[in-house]
């Protein structure tokens, strides 16, 4: 008997609700296996401590000492903000654009899902299916790239599957462990807008130097249309495009009443306007001062298990904005004037000469050698010499750094090299004597083309700034700043038996008994070669080292005049004990870590040492005063009159065989500063002591220096007289009213001769 056409239609029924059914319970089994990874067939998830401890990267910070923020260090450029901090026309832009239903849905917007077809063939909606809180997954998990694939994962057509439904899973755990606020604020921490910019508060800052609770609202409708494609709708490299997507923002929001018409109409007709901030290494205050603390800090976040990179560490330090400008201007300003003086010296010419004032030849040719560039073509070329040369030779499109700003130009490499090593260079830090702490650190003129630091990383001849080192050590073997020495030829034999007679700077002996505080105010040589004759070279060596020098010191007499290299960062330390009593305080700029959330992880500490005695100390700042204030002092025109500085200053200048090197080591109760300045290379220098000498070529810098920080009197640096000890001191520090006895230089070892290698370089 066949079938009646109800039982027909029964059947179709029940096979329809059959395969619904079906299709249903396999729907729920395919969830459940992919949450669980069923025969690692999926790839993992994310499980339920790390879902509600998500990680992003985000950048470190460091901080100056009165709350400014001098950098970053970062792999992904991302600073989070809190939900206060957003406008609401960011978040209402980011809604009418991306996800209307946000608030409604639970992490999976099905209309709209179901919807994309439709939207998609008539062009009537300007969204994709994911919802917000998808992207968030998608950000936070990479489920995209980083996580672990299952073996069906490479199925063609099965991958994206996959990827959508641990997305759709993670979105509806999200929604259960957050609230929508927290939802908007995590996803816009995260999002990428292109530029190296993540996170709204960096993308904010990056396209139109803000915070984000500035932005107007058609700079929220800019950053909300980058999210479609950064690279496609970025408004640095396709304005025209970024422009058409803002106003489709704008379109969305007026669509959805998030703004009305007058406030459309007013957006949409401004023009696209960026203040471009793109945060980078080489911008900002303190370049090289962040570079030297990166390396104590990765240290410290490699053996304390975090990434400096990554983890959102805070990071405090010593340094004062205010201060570290007012370094990098000084150091500006004076550089910008002698590199005119070289270039106007050497014109024609190349800088690089030998003691008797010939070119060295070949000189390019080998520093050439040196450079990443020369490295890179030789690997590339095999060591095929014709091959390099040519393209060592080729000129190429290049921005050089100059004075007067950056130059684009076209030059060959070695064009470069010849031009850079026409440049002087300069170095500068700045400290409290009392506390250590580093309050400016100028390693160089411009750390986007001069990565090489002048305060740590570089160690030059000290010239006579070396001399207050011996000038201590006498001290303390006896002498007095009112003893009496002539200027006069001090001879010394070498290993060889050859005599070594150091002359002054300007060949010139006068005959006259000067006191030691004359002697080092004039920078006589043959004083200080008789003082280090007789005290010897290792008592300077130790007293050198008490005082922080931890370079290399040859125990010889030229020590003297400053021959063994030493860093500017050890000399400020050294002339900082001076100030504070005789207490050797290690130079500070790192106070303390805090992690993201501003936990304490660790403080750190100066070292110090009981260096000098307090009397001893204070004759040394005593005697360095003499040089800003001995008519004749080296320092005493320059700062007393030129600069116009009348508080108590001590300081010393230093200028080193053919003006190498020039130097000056400055110091006032409140700041312990140094300032180097030279050739990249020892050859490259000033022609005559007229520029090339350390009053001339450095001791402006610390001048200009001083006076701006004078001049701000937020800074509260004291122009003060430097304190006396309590105690009466056993020496008697008025000349013209000191005992005329006997000197110790006529007791102690007054026929000592010193042997020296023949092949000491005699520094001035």
């Amino acid at each position: 008997m066949s079938s009646t056409p109800s039982n027909s239609f029964r059947k179709i029924v029940s096979a329809l609700w059959l395969f619904f059914a079906g299709g249903f319970v396999f729907f729920l089994l395919y969830i459940f296996a992919v949450s669980i990874n069923f025969l690692n067939l999926f790839g993992d998830l994310p499980d339920l401590k790390t879902l509600e401890n998500p990680k992003s990267e985000l950048a470190s910070e460091v901080y100056s000492e009165d709350g400014m923020l001098l950098g970053k260090y970062f792999r992904e450029n991302r600073t989070p903000v809190t939900y206060e901090q957003l406008p609401q026309h960011l978040i209402d832009a980011l809604i009418a654009t991306e996800d209307i239903r946000f608030e409604e849905h639970s992490g999976i917007d099905f209309k709209g899902t179901l919807a994309v077809p439709y939207y998609q063939i008539t062009g009537k909606q300007d969204r994709g299916s994911s919802t917000l809180t998808q992207q968030l997954a998608r950000n936070l998990f990479r489920t995209r790239d980083d996580l672990n694939d299952g073996l069906l994962s490479d199925v063609k057509g099965l991958r994206m599957l996959i990827i959508k439904t641990k997305e759709w899973i993670m979105s509806i755990k999200l929604e259960r462990s957050y609230t929508k606020k927290e939802i908007l604020m995590m996803y816009l921490n995260t999002v990428d807008f292109g530029s190296n910019a993540f996170g709204i508060k960096v993308a904010a800052k990056t396209f139109f130097n803000k915070n984000p609770e500035d932005l107007t609202v058609e700079e929220s409708a800019t950053l909300v249309g980058v999210l479609k494609g950064p690279s496609f709708y970025s408004p640095v490299s396709r304005p025209e495009r970024s422009l058409n997507r803002r106003n489709t923002v704008l379109d969305q929001m007026l669509k959805y009443n998030y703004i009305d018409e007058p406030v459309y109409q007013a957006s949409v007709a401004k023009p696209l306007k960026l203040n471009l901030n793109v945060e980078n290494q080489n911008k900002g205050l303190a370049p090289y001062f962040r570079t030297e603390l990166g390396k104590e800090v990765s240290r410290w976040a490699k053996e304390n298990g975090y990434d400096l990179y990554s983890d959102g560490l805070k990071i405090y330090t010593t340094i004062n904005s205010k201060m570290q400008k007012y370094a990098e201007e000084a150091l500006e300003q004076h550089m910008k004037t002698m590199q005119q003086e070289f270039f106007k010296q050497w014109k024609g010419k190349n800088p690089w000469t030998d003691e008797n004032g010939r070119e060295i030849k070949g000189f390019l040719e080998k520093e050439i050698k040196r450079t990443a560039r020369y490295r890179s073509l030789d690997e590339q070329y095999d060591g095929n010499e014709d091959s390099i040369k040519f393209h060592l030779n080729q000129k190429v499109p290049m921005t050089v750094f100059s004075w007067s700003g950056e130059i684009d130009t076209l030059m060959s490499p070695m064009d470069s090299l010849r031009y850079y090593k026409h440049f002087l260079q300069a170095g500068f830090m700045a400290m409290d004597p009392l506390t250590g702490h580093v309050k400016a650190w100028v390693g160089g003129n411009n750390y986007k083309f001069f990565k090489y630091d002048h305060v740590k990383q570089g160690a030059r001849q000290p010239g006579s700034t070396f001399k207050p080192f011996v000038y201590t050590a006498a001290i303390e073997a006896g002498f007095s700043p009112c003893d009496q020495v002539a200027d006069a030829p001090v001879t010394i034999i070498n290993e060889d038996g050859v005599p070594w007679t150091p002359k002054n700077s300007d060949g010139k002996y006068t005959g006259k008994r000067l006191t030691l505080r004359e002697a080092l105010a004039f920078s006589v040589n043959t004083v200080t070669t008789h003082l280090m004759k007789n005290i010897g070279p290792e008592k300077v060596v130790q007293t050198a080292k008490r005082l922080g020098i931890t370079t290399k010191l040859d125990p010889v007499a030229s020590l003297a005049l400053g021959t063994s290299d030493v860093t500017l960062y050890d000399m400020v330390g050294a002339y900082g004990t001076f100030v504070n009593k005789g207490v050797w305080t290690e130079p500070k700029y790192l106070l303390r870590i805090e992690d993201k959330n501003g936990n304490v992880l660790q403080e750190f500490a100066s070292k110090t040492l009981e260096a000098l005695s307090e009397e001893t100390a204070y004759m040394m700042v005593h005697m360095l005063q003499g040089g800003a204030d001995i008519r004749g002092g080296t320092s005493y025109y320059g700062l007393r009159h030129r600069y116009g500085l009348k508080n108590e200053i001590g300081g010393k200048t230093g200028t080193t065989q053919n003006h190498s090197d020039a130097w000056y080591m400055g110091i006032t109760p409140d700041l312990a500063a140094g300032v180097w300045v030279g050739g990249e290379d020892r050859s490259i220098h000033f022609r005559s002591a007229a520029y090339g000498q350390g009053n001339k070529l450095a001791m402006p810098i610390y001048a200009l220096f001083m006076k701006k920080v004078y001049a701000d009197k937020s800074l509260n640096v004291s122009k003060a007289s430097f304190p006396k000890p309590e105690a009466p001191l056993s020496k008697q520090l008025n000349c013209s009213e000191a005992n005329n006895s006997p000197t110790p230089a006529d007791s102690v070892q007054q026929d000592q001769t010193l042997i020296l290698p023949d092949n000491i370089e005699k520094g001035f």
